[in-house]
């Protein structure tokens, strides 16, 4: 078997993470959504791939041959946005930190490289894997170099592999004749002009009949339709500069050692600590049985008997002559084993009581209503508690009547969400790290699938006890930390009055839940199943044969093959049967209209009718989950189950709904804010016409009709407020118009006319949202 390389184009791998997956920042607010896709690409490579080599290719910051052609042809390659750019340094970081090689050559681009290594190391009988999105990569493609391009398609990350067949399949063209291709079509991510006019069907097709840009050109007269013959006739110069810049430099002065490139322990102690600070714990069972070259270790004293929890309840009474002051929990409900409490009354001594333990006789045994018992007493006399994730852990702590002193209280990973609300997560080891100055072992390290598979009872017990105990000790050290920043970004007071005392009734409306109907919910779901059975056999009928109605493979068959329908859109995958394309077929084709219901009614019955009935307890009500730091606007989401996604704009919405009751004598309360983001806009943006229309307690979205479209206000019409209404809350969240066009199903002319008209009538809102982008960008 020939010996195997991976090369990846590092530029063009980090630039579609960064596009590709939602911001993200570890310590200090640096982004690293970027680097961490690339790193999942990294791995997924090195995963499907038995590669004895890799190195990885990056452009200088020195202009190359290309960039100066292109420079002379149309000023300056477009710029990467400062989110981006302040990753790349990280990447080469940590990629050095794995011992993986980077290929840099002044005065070459990162794919001159990768085409100088791969022609040589084909020619050397190795297997050449290159890891691209740009489509120029793909004239080097052959027998033996396989360009990989990772995709999205509907959600999903995928590669798609090009052998030389693969290109001509799907391009229509060789893998030289992609050069000529990109020549003709242009490609704007890539800085490559083409012609105008010709797109990539109409380049193909020409490419494929003469077999280049030059030949094209001496057979001009030849080239059908006329606009490309025209095209190519007048702008024949810029087709040679787009293939001068298309062409990669296959023979450049690099050489890559290859025995720097060989694979070797990439996992290191290094890596493993950067991974660490960036907030990257999903990929630390990757460094399993590593330690990071630097980290801070404490004292944990086990509790595992009656006789010795005995002990200590004798020496904590002692020393709480005086109350405590604070204390540092983890106790089960959080993110920790239900037999591990952990608490700190320090920062160097964490202790352990752990329940039930295995390595205990069962008549020694610690039960967890006992150290439940001395949890409380602890919380009880100390001046302040603190946790990550406290409202997890809250009902241990529960008198029984879900009062709480707030303000004794802290939470150290709604400080860290409310620091950085675009993490998404706060575990211990980054809250640790950021602000108490600790490097600790994250629980994904202790407490893996793959780690714990090998350990034996002694040591399994041991590692969930250091989870909870590194917990315990970063809510007791963390706060301060966290008080000082939340000081400095003057959200002290957003902390202690709203989002602390918010906590404990987030916590009281999930431990009281809402009733739920049972015996309707289950009624609902048959009445479901007997119309979505009606339908499957109308669908069958209707198309003359039995078939899988959810696949959309055989769905775009039926549709668009054995029926003819309009709009049918073949991919690699087969026909796309999304909802807009069902949507433009469902007023002429009844039977498009039935997939669409039974689509809906498939998805109330597995979501809603099934799906809430697993929720369901004992006492008939539902306790979901209300999440305070997962969204980074600050607003609340709702999980296990969803409650805030409930249907009400349709009949069989508003009917599920009817299963959700109140108790006996109580009522359902509705109340919203009413307009609040244009209210806030008024104020901040200080327009006085907007600021008038409130004062006069106007109808909002009627007067900006009227003074928008220029119509007396008594002849605005549901339809003129609906516009006005779409243009006032879009201005709020920057909409274009094409998004205007697209809600408002009018032209794009048409939504800028609106959107010109508004900030005509409106001018403060213009000058303040101006001045928005103006300050974000002088101040970052």
């Amino acid at each position: 078997m020939s010996e195997k390389i991976i090369l990846i184009d590092g530029h063009s791998i980090l630039n579609r993470a960064f596009y590709g997956v939602p911001l993200l920042t570890g310590e200090g607010g640096i982004h690293t959504n970027a680097v961490y896709g690339f790193l999942n690409i990294l791995f997924r490579i090195l995963d499907e791939e038995n590669a004895g080599y890799l190195a990885v290719a990056f452009d200088m910051k020195a202009p190359t041959f290309r960039h100066k052609i292109y420079a002379d042809y149309k000023g300056t390659r477009k710029g990467m946005p400062d989110e981006l750019r302040e990753q790349v340094p990280l990447i080469k970081e940590i990629l050095g930190a794995m011992n993986i090689p980077m290929m840099m050559l002044e005065g070459y681009e990162a794919d001159d490289l990768i085409g100088t290594v791969s022609l040589s190391a084909s020619e050397a009988g190795m297997d050449v894997r290159i890891v691209s999105g740009d489509r120029d990569l793909l004239q080097l493609a052959s027998d033996t170099v396989c360009v990989r391009m990772p995709r999205t398609k509907q959600g999903k990350s995928e590669i798609e592999d090009f052998y030389a067949k693969d290109v001509l399949e799907q391009y229509q063209v060789t893998p030289a004749q992609i050069i000529d291709l990109k020549a003709l079509m242009g490609d704007a991510s890539d800085n490559i002009p083409g012609i105008p006019g010709v797109g990539e069907k109409t380049a193909a097709k020409i490419i494929a009949a003469y077999g280049s840009v030059e030949n094209a050109y001496d057979h001009r007269d030849e080239i059908t339709p006329p606009r490309a013959r025209t095209s190519l006739t007048e702008h024949y110069d810029l087709a040679v500069l787009s293939k001068t810049l298309a062409t990669i430099d296959r023979h450049s002065p690099f050489k890559l050692d290859l025995e720097a490139a060989k694979i070797g322990d990439i996992y290191t102690p290094e890596a493993l600590e950067l991974c660490k600070k960036l907030g990257f714990r999903t990929m630390l069972s990757r460094f399993e049985g590593k330690e990071s070259p630097s980290g801070n270790r404490f004292a944990i004293r086990f509790v595992r008997d009656n006789a010795a929890l005995s002990s200590l309840e004798e020496e904590l009474d002692k020393e709480w002559a005086k109350s405590p002051g604070r204390v540092g929990i983890s106790i089960p409900g959080g993110a920790v084993l239900e037999d591990i409490w952990a608490f700190a009354l320090s920062g160097e001594e964490v202790i352990c009581i752990i329940c039930g333990s295995g390595l205990v006789l069962e008549e020694n045994r610690i039960g967890s209503d006992r150290a439940a018992a001395l949890l409380r007493e602890i919380c009880k006399k100390a001046k302040s508690i603190s946790a990550v994730d406290l409202k997890s852990q809250l009902s241990v702590l529960d008198a029984g009547d879900g009062l709480f002193d707030a303000d004794k209280y802290d939470d150290a990973a709604v400080g860290a969400y409310l620091i950085n609300p675009l993490s998404g997560d706060y575990p211990y080891d980054m809250i640790a790290r950021e602000y108490a100055g600790l490097d600790l072992k994250a629980a994904q390290e202790l407490t893996g699938k793959k780690v714990l598979q090998s350990l034996d009872e002694e040591k399994k017990e041991a590692a969930f006890a250091e989870c909870a105990c590194a917990e315990a000790l970063t809510a007791f050290l963390a706060p301060e930390g966290i008080g000082s920043k939340l000081k400095e970004f003057e959200m002290w007071d957003l902390y202690r009055q709203i989002e602390m005392p918010l906590l404990f009734i987030l916590y009281r409306m999930e431990k009281e839940g809402i009733a739920v109907r049972a015996q309707e919910l289950h009624s609902y779901s048959e009445r479901l199943q007997e119309r979505i059975t009606l339908l499957e056999k109308q669908i069958y009928e209707q198309a003359g044969e039995e078939f899988n109605i959810n696949s959309p493979k055989q769905l775009g068959v039926i549709l668009f093959e054995k029926m003819g329908m309009p709009y049918g859109k073949k991919t690699k995958t087969g026909y796309s049967t999304s909802a807009d394309i069902l949507e433009k077929l469902a007023d002429s084709y009844p039977f498009v209209a039935d997939i669409l219901e039974y689509r809906q009614l498939t998805k109330l019955r597995s979501t809603y009718a099934e799906g809430l009935t697993a929720f369901i307890r004992e006492d008939g009500r539902i306790h979901g989950r209300f999440n305070q730091t997962v969204t980074a606007t600050g607003r609340i989401s709702s999980a296990d189950p969803n409650l805030q996604n409930i249907p009400v704009r349709t009949p069989l919405g508003r009917e599920l709904r009817k299963v959700f009751v109140p108790a006996d004598g109580l009522v359902f309360v509705d109340a919203d804010y009413s307009q609040i983001e244009l209210r806030v806009l008024a104020h901040m943006s200080g327009d006085e016409k907007l600021i008038e229309a409130y004062h006069q307690a106007q109808d909002i979205h009627s007067i900006t009709a009227s003074q928008v479209f220029q119509i007396p206000l008594d002849q605005v019409d549901d339809l003129h407020r609906r516009n006005a209404k779409a243009v006032n809350f879009g201005i709020v969240y920057g909409i274009s118009s094409f998004g205007l066009s697209q809600g408002l199903s009018i032209s794009r002319k048409e939504a800028a006319e609106y959107i010109e008209a508004y900030f005509r009538t409106y001018p403060g809102i213009k000058a303040f949202l101006d001045n928005l982008v103006r300050e974000a960008r002088e101040k970052g």
